[in-house]
């Protein structure tokens, strides 16, 4: 990841992570890990608790998103991008802004706008395999 390529805009925390942040929730972590694995990450109700695609279309579906093509911006339309690894198990969630720019929580460290996709794919979030959208103040 090239430090050109984004703007820091917050402090760095580990009260939240990029699947929450996506979710505009700064409060706890989320990610689709077995409860008893890991009882203190949230994910929607009902949803796979796996580390899968499928984990993230259900859970984030129950959220108003549905999978898209891809991650062109959209008047009135919220977008995430789910990044894997090769092996197809999900790394990174990134949230599209309404100016079409990316924002992103890096772990514990702060988060960042990107204007693509691709400024964080190669580094150890992998690649974009999974757009989805929502209707803009949906979920």
């Amino acid at each position: 990841m090239d430090p050109g390529n984004f703007d820091i805009t917050s402090d760095r925390s580990n009260s939240y992570n990029c699947a929450a942040w996506a979710m505009n929730d700064k409060s706890t972590k989320w990610w689709p890990l077995p409860v008893d694995e890991a009882p203190e990450y949230y994910w929607p109700e009902g949803a796979p608790r796996d580390d899968s695609i499928t984990a993230f279309i259900d859970g984030f579906g129950r959220m108003g998103f549905q999978v898209c093509a891809n991650g062109d911006l959209e008047e009135g339309f919220d977008k995430v991008a789910v990044y894997t690894a090769l092996d197809h198990s999900p790394k990174h969630v990134a949230l599209q802004l309404p100016n079409g720019r990316w924002t992103s929580k890096l772990g514990a460290d702060e988060d960042i706008e990107h204007s693509s996709v691709a400024d964080l794919q190669a580094s150890h979030y992998g690649y974009p395999a999974l757009f989805m959208s929502r209707a803009r103040g949906g979920g």
